[in-house]
């Protein structure tokens, strides 16, 4: 490792600019993420069937610029050079996720094996440039022939993704490293099946909570399938986010209460614990059957958390259709996408999270974490996204932080490697160490993928 030392004092790394770089233990992975709907384009190439996000971005109105998925970042053209860029940054990890209707266009049935070959290339090419796959099967692109037939809210969707489980994990367990069944389960469930805001646009409220327990149940029959294909490594990647009450009111500590059950309680105790939260369990009644909480607490090699800020809470008006409702954080920087900068509420999550489940708590991987900021190449062609520097070094420094104070963290996989596709938002937000232009598909690094890039150097030093 580069370092300096003062005596006996800590030792600490340095970039090439002098300024230090965050620390973290030996042996720690770094890598970047990625969707497939959100990079690969090519939206019916070899055989691809439809998704939900091929139909929900093709509807007027859904996306805010009026932008699609069908083209994106051309990746499943361009994946040859995007895998150079990877081995250019150093970093050891590379999560993205397969699309289930590229490999089964209707959700069931005959392999489209045109489909299958493309991650089976994209593997080997990553092996071969030094870079270890992390593959999500469930990144929110659905068949739209499921969808047609009641979606995640149908149970036997649950064992149709077991199916495809096992047919990618049969053609790549041998070749990756890590694998998550499904990405953010809270996130397809709320916005994609109670408030409508994502594919496939369902406003169902709490109506929805059978669609959270058919993708948990999914999560588990799928961790079975890819072990028995002989995964070695299986996790999960489940987006948290601390709660903050909007004032010491008895109804606003209520009303965070429940929403903290709803969005981190509700996926993370049946995974780790085997039973929904107390409060939860009774409206859940209807989808549970007999073994389902067995299935879903699969053992974990690790407990992959998606982390980008914290939620304030209040309650809602007495007249509002739920109990509760978001309020601004303030008093903190943002983001483009108007997302508060808190640093410091990542390692009090990883201190919760430790504190609540102890010994039920596999190692974590902080599987996305990430910033959007808009600026793109100046007269010199250089990205000059300081801001992104800036959070990912204070978000690097709040995982040394709990590591430091007994959280086992293994790993930091930033959002995301490229600018992409950002459902809902299209175009419009940019999250990449890579920024994209969209008409050309030219890719100039940014400034903050050269620090991201001294900053893993330096680890392996």
């Amino acid at each position: 490792m580069d370092s300096t030392s003062s005596g006996n004092g800590p030792r600490v790394n340095k970039g090439e600019t002098g300024g230090d770089l965050p620390v973290l233990p030996e042996g720690f992975r770094f890598g970047t993420s990625t969707a497939a709907y959100q990079i690969e384009g090519a939206a019916d190439a070899d055989g691809k069937g439809p998704s939900i996000w091929d139909t929900f971005s093709h509807t007027p109105g859904r996306i805010i610029d009026g932008s699609t998925g069908d083209v994106a970042c051309d990746h499943y053209h361009r994946y040859r050079e995007d895998v150079a860029l990877m081995k250019r940054l150093g970093a050891g990890g590379y999560r993205f996720s397969v699309s289930w209707p590229r490999v089964q266009p209707t959700g069931r049935g005959p392999v489209n094996e045109a489909g299958l070959d493309f991650y089976d290339r994209l593997v080997d090419e990553l092996l071969a440039n030094d870079v270890q796959p992390m593959v999500t099967l469930y990144h929110w692109d659905l068949p739209q022939a499921l969808e047609d037939v009641g979606g995640w809210l149908d149970r036997d969707t649950a064992d149709r993704f077991a199916e495809y489980a096992a047919v990618v994990g049969g053609r790549l367990a041998d070749r990756v490293e890590h694998w998550i069944p499904v990405n953010e389960p809270n996130v397809v469930t709320m916005l994609g099946y109670a408030q409508g805001t994502h594919a496939p646009g369902r406003t169902l409220m709490f109506e929805a909570l059978p669609v959270a327990h058919h993708v948990l149940l999914a999560h588990g029959k799928a961790a079975i399938a890819l072990r028995q294909a002989g995964a070695a490594s299986v996790g999960c990647a489940n987006n948290h986010a601390p709660m903050w009450p909007a004032s010491d009111d008895d109804a606003d500590v209520g009303a965070t209460k429940l929403f903290d059950a709803l969005w981190n309680g509700m996926f993370i105790e049946p995974m780790l614990l085997g039973r929904y939260p107390v409060d939860l369990a009774p409206l859940l009644e209807d989808a549970v059957e007999p073994g389902d909480l067995a299935t879903i607490r699969q053992p974990l090699d690790f407990y992959g958390v998606n982390y980008y800020n914290p939620m304030k809470v209040g309650a809602a008006p007495e007249d509002a259709e739920i109990p509760f409702e978001q309020r601004p954080v303030v008093g903190y920087p943002t983001t483009d996408f108007g997302w508060p900068v808190v640093p410091e509420s990542l390692r009090e999550w990883l201190i919760t999270m430790r504190a609540r489940y102890r010994a039920a708590l596999p190692p974590i991987m902080i599987t996305e974490s990430g910033c959007s900021y808009a600026m793109g190449p100046d007269e010199h062609g250089v990205v000059d996204d300081q801001p992104r520097i800036d959070y990912l070094d204070a978000h690097l420094r709040a995982v040394a932080e709990a590591i430091k104070v007994g959280v086992d963290v293994r790993g930091y996989y930033t959002w995301s490697l490229m600018d992409n596709f950002e459902w809902a938002e299209g175009l419009t937000q940019r999250f990449g160490l890579v920024h994209v232009d969209y008409d050309t598909q030219v890719r100039t690094p940014k400034r903050s993928f050269d620090w991201f890039a001294q900053v893993v150097a330096a680890h392996r030093r």
